[in-house]
């Protein structure tokens, strides 16, 4: 199978916009786990939706829920997801429109 065939623009978009909604949940779960003092979400597992490209819904549950603000190395490489994402989009759309 072609998976290039997979990366049609709804599917896109549709992958967005499921991955932000994800991450976005994922901040608010965890600063409710954290105020319960139950089993929280991992780190690794809050940067790696970022990652995936959910940094808009990370940054907006991060700000909403007032989670994971003040642990530097975490605020740090949340920060690099986001340049690392945005100098992405910015060399796609200067490559790719005419």
């Amino acid at each position: 199978m072609n998976w290039l065939a997979l990366v049609s623009p709804m599917n896109v978009v549709v992958w967005f916009t499921a991955v932000n909604l994800a991450a976005f949940a994922a901040f608010g779960i965890d600063k409710a786990k954290a105020a319960a003092r139950e089993r929280r979400i991992s780190e690794a597992n809050l940067l790696m939706l970022a990652w995936l490209g959910g940094t808009v819904g990370a940054f907006a549950g991060r700000s909403l829920f007032r989670h994971k603000t003040r642990k530097q190395p975490f605020s740090n490489i949340l920060q690099i997801i986001g340049i690392v994402q945005f100098a992405a989009l910015v060399g796609l759309v200067i490559f790719l429109l005419p």
